[in-house]
């Protein structure tokens, strides 16, 4: 039995803490959040590798997650269906599957209020030195911190965070408000709108207490906006009391004067259905898009994974899917190398290139909106196709997945 720390106890280190556990291993999560995380985050597209992580979590596969589907249409400005395709999926939610994940692993176990600021490593093991002076000893580290990882920062201060260019407007909306047209037209379906140098898609998840029940459910959606870095951005991340966050603005300090003017802009530019969606959203929230691509996810006795290691914009809806491909190949490893320095580079030969991908695809799906946004005008945008679009989003594309590598087999001696 290994002694294994999670730095970061959202859902991709819960996955990584879950499976490990089960493993045999002492693992502790150590999380820098002093209060629950439950209730952050919206809609999360489900994967066939997602499910199988989940399962090797302990959730029971016949766990209701969310919401079937298995229509996609694309509206136009007047609300018409301007095409249509099949694509079954179940829609979940990120507090759905926080509370799945916590759940099943020991609670004396997941500390809170633990933020780590440094990582020491030699030939025995590796430390965790906290902010308020505790320190944690194990013999590896999966760091699970997300995009601003303090300890990515620390082994790979080279690897840039970058600015996409555009913002996503998100939101859910109760079913029990909307209009019978909206009902109708795309609440049942994964939804797409196409304005100029904009995207918007949407889909249905659970309501409150996670219940699927017809009326009772809600619609997440997506908004891209271009908000170039000349000063939009920084307008847009500063609240009404003119206070900046340039790392992130909670929902209820986005200014109302620029949700007024998104409901607005989506009363001009977007669907009526999807007009009316952001403005029955009690409270609208903001997200400047990132990626980030790392060269390197082990460090010894140290590992990145999920967002800390790499991050691909929403387009390609895998981000949670990726961290839980991850958390299995890191298992997978750690069985067939024992918790070393040698696991930790398997899982690195593994999940490096698949990470790299899905940075690079999501970043061919985002470039019609970092096109727009970096013109600022119509002319010389990329064309894009609204079936394509459609198509590509979100898409599981381990569905006719190539035969994977072995864990054994991801180090020759």
């Amino acid at each position: 039995m290994a002694r294994i720390l999670i730095i970061g106890g959202s859902l991709g280190g819960l996955m990584a803490a879950n499976m490990l556990c089960r493993a045999g291993h002492e693992v502790r999560v150590l999380e820098k959040a002093a209060n629950s995380l439950d209730g952050r985050g919206a809609g999360i597209v489900t994967h066939r590798p997602l499910v199988a992580a989940l399962t090797r979590c302990g959730i029971p596969p016949d766990a209701p997650l969310g919401v079937a589907i298995d229509q996609r249409v694309v509206l136009d400005r007047e609300g018409r269906i301007v095409t249509r395709g099949t694509v079954p999926q179940v829609l979940t939610s990120w507090s759905r599957l926080y509370a799945l994940l916590l759940a099943a692993f020991p609670s004396d176990c997941y500390m809170q209020g633990a933020s780590v600021r440094q990582v020491r490593q030699n030939l025995q093991g590796v430390t965790a030195l906290c902010d308020d002076g505790r320190s944690f000893d194990a013999d590896v580290v999966v760091a699970s911190d997300g995009i601003r990882s303090a300890v990515r920062n620390e082994l790979a201060p080279d690897v840039e965070v970058k600015y996409a260019g555009y913002v996503a407007w998100r939101g859910v909306c109760d079913e029990s408000v909307l209009s019978q047209l909206t009902l109708d037209s795309v609440f049942e379906t994964f939804g797409f709108g196409l304005p100029p140098g904009e995207q918007l898609i949407g889909y249905p998840v659970a309501g409150a207490g996670n219940s699927v029940q017809r009326g009772q459910r809600r619609y997440n959606f997506v908004w891209y906006r271009p908000a170039p870095d000349d000063g939009t951005l920084q307008s847009l991340m500063t609240d009404a009391d003119g206070h900046h966050h340039p790392l992130g603005l909670p929902p209820n300090k986005v200014s109302w004067r620029h949700v007024a003017a998104a409901r607005q802009a989506a009363r001009e530019q977007l669907a009526p259905q999807f007009a009316e969606m952001l403005e029955k959203t009690a409270q609208p929230f903001l997200q400047p898009i990132y990626d980030c691509s790392s060269q390197r996810i082990a460090f010894d006795r140290v590992a990145l994974m999920g967002d800390a290691a790499f991050v691909a914009r929403p387009h390609v809806g895998m981000g949670v899917t990726k961290a839980a491909q991850d958390a299995m190949a890191l298992t997978d490893c750690i069985t067939a190398h024992g918790a070393t320095a040698r696991a930790l580079l398997a899982f690195e030969q593994l999940r490096l290139q698949p990470g790299q991908e899905a940075v690079g695809r999501a970043r061919r799906l985002g470039a019609y909106m970092q096109a727009h946004a970096s013109s600022g005008t119509g002319e010389n945008q990329l064309v894009r196709d609204a079936h394509d679009v459609m198509m590509e989003t979100a898409i599981d594309l381990s569905v006719t997945p190539e035969a994977p590598a072995r864990a054994s087999d991801a180090v020759h001696a």
